[in-house]
């Protein structure tokens, strides 16, 4: 089966009861193969999908519905990932730490106080040196395995 765009979302459906009783057969992702418009993956049932999306589809994200079978819903499970979950104190301790950051060409992630994490934080995937860094320099931060709404992409970079 080639699966060639993506059907909706399980946690943004309009209707949840429209796949109501159907069994989720998982197709379970790491992060960085979300950005990919062409794969090949396996579900945890065993059978073998292509994935071909057109150029100017946006990623792949967990929830994902790839196809709808008769008793299953054939749906993208995101693997978490190792990141750092980082709690500036102030705006300036913000600036700094995104500064440095950014200096490291890591992408990081903002979220608010309405958020899951229930507080305004950045979150950028485990380095040990910007570890190290946030010790060095005070700020709250703390390490955690987290299934990311969009997957980190490599920070084009040129001078």
């Amino acid at each position: 089966m080639i699966i060639e765009k993506i059907l909706g979302n399980v946690y943004e459906l309009p209707a949840p009861g429209r796949y109501a009783g159907r069994h989720k057969e998982k197709v379970v992702l790491p992060s960085a193969l979300l950005v990919k418009r062409i794969q090949r993956v396996t579900t945890d049932h065993g059978k073998e999908l292509g994935i071909r999306l057109p150029s100017g589809s946006p990623d792949l994200r967990d929830g994902d519905i790839l196809a709808v079978e008769d008793k299953n819903l054939i749906v993208v499970s995101v693997l978490p990932t190792d990141v750092l979950v980082i709690a500036p104190r102030s705006i300036h301790e913000m600036g700094v730490v995104a500064h440095s950051l950014g200096n490291r060409h890591l992408q990081a992630q903002f979220f608010d106080a309405a958020s899951e994490y229930g507080a305004e934080v950045m979150v950028c995937q485990y380095d040990h040196t910007v570890e190290d860094y946030l010790k060095h320099v005070g700020v709250p931060y703390d390490r955690q395995e987290r299934v990311m709404p969009v997957p980190f992409r490599h920070a084009e970079h040129s001078h």
